[in-house]
């Protein structure tokens, strides 16, 4: 699907959690911002892969996002990022995971895919798809990346709730140390501080005040009709130093595809608990259920019901947190939008060519709905 096609399109979100009625409009300018970026590369001519990551390097510089400067801090009060692109062109994908000190994780990834399109390195060496830790930064370098010092990166907002689920943590396991047998003691810390399971997750997810969203991202469509997907996520809070969510993950954080004159073009990225997505493959899952139907609302709703609610790889986990951002392209004049979430909301931004500004959606769960259990899914079709 790459002749005919004369205008763009890109939609972006900024989080799958909880977002205050306060900060709605800061939520939303943030994916007005994305939108322009992004699109105004697509509209330059450029291939979507550029206008993908334009959009999310701008997600990654507002530190209402949980993406690059004013991510969460891990478990060690640092910052470490994760972030992915796939080419639906090429069906190449590049990754990068718990980097610190990049200020555009993005900006590693799409030079990752890019090597890719080069072909085999010298002696026959396979061109790398995902780099993690000290070798993604030192890769980075390598590729004349600007490299920033690690504190750059923090927020206050970041370091005052790393410090409030700190002090949290610290109590919680003081009091499993002072009423615990000393021949329990191990047993005992692990049942109080992963009582009930998801307490913590539950905590972050639901009070945006204590903690910032996760993973931004960004679906796109070339002049040409060439899809891709892109995502960044500083991760949950606390996570442990070296931990790499979905958005690091082949299949879990992103996908994209062109189609053919049988099949839809289609990208998706995915947000929520980065365990969650990864164990049910959400983003390759979602791809899936599109190409086999022409409802895209109803497919995305049975694969969230089926692939994720009701997954056995989440047995045991009461609640499941995640979201998707999904478009579908039939031919130029025929392209569909739709997001869907579990957690209480979920903002989404959408451009087309010709326009002078993006549209934007907070989408919520209904007052009767349970985040974590039920399930949101909205979307727009419309012609480009």
């Amino acid at each position: 699907m790459t002749a005919n096609f004369q205008k763009s399109f890109i939609a972006v979100h900024v989080g799958a959690g909880y977002h205050s009625i306060a900060m709605t409009d800061a939520y939303k300018e943030a994916c007005q911002n994305a939108c322009l970026a992004g699109l105004a590369k697509l509209d330059a001519g450029e291939h979507a892969l550029e206008g993908a990551a334009a959009a999310v390097a701008v997600l990654e510089d507002d530190q209402i996002t949980n993406a690059g400067t004013g991510s969460n801090l891990n478990l060690h009060g640092n910052v470490e990022c994760d972030a992915s692109i796939m080419d639906g062109e090429r069906l190449l994908f590049g990754a990068v995971g718990a980097l610190s000190g990049v200020k555009n994780p993005i900006s590693v990834a799409k030079e990752v895919v890019k090597e890719q399109i080069k072909g085999q390195m010298s002696l026959g060496r396979v061109p790398p798809s995902v780099l993690v830790g000290n070798g993604a930064l030192k890769w980075a370098c390598d590729h004349d990346i600007g490299v920033v010092s690690g504190s750059d990166m923090i927020s206050q907002k970041a370091l005052s709730a790393y410090r409030k689920h700190k002090q949290r943590l610290m109590e919680v396991e003081q009091e499993a140390r002072l009423s615990a047998k000393r021949s329990k003691l191990d047993a005992d810390i692990e049942d109080i501080v992963n009582t009930p399971e998801n307490s913590l997750l539950e905590s972050i997810i639901s009070t945006p005040e204590e903690s910032l969203l996760d993973t931004v991202g960004v679906v796109c469509m070339d002049a040409k009709g060439n899809v891709c997907s892109a995502s960044s996520s500083g991760g949950i809070a606390l996570k442990h130093p070296g931990r790499v969510g979905q958005t690091g993950i082949f299949g879990s954080g992103c996908w994209a595809q062109n189609g053919n004159t049988d099949t839809a073009s289609v990208a998706c990225c995915t947000t929520g608990c980065g365990e969650h997505l990864m164990r049910t493959l959400l983003a390759k899952e979602c791809y899936d259920s599109l190409t086999g139907s022409d409802n895209a609302s109803l497919a995305i709703s049975t694969v969230f019901k089926n692939k994720f609610l009701e997954s056995p790889m989440l047995n045991g986990v009461k609640f499941k947190f995640g979201g998707a951002l999904v478009v579908k392209c039939w031919g130029h004049d025929d392209v569909e939008l739709v997001w869907a979430h579990t957690t209480k909301s979920m903002c989404i931004g959408y451009m087309m060519s010709g326009e002078k500004k993006g549209k934007t959606v907070m989408s919520r769960l209904s007052d009767t709905s349970v985040a974590g259990i039920s399930l949101s899914v909205g979307g727009k079709h419309f012609h480009t």
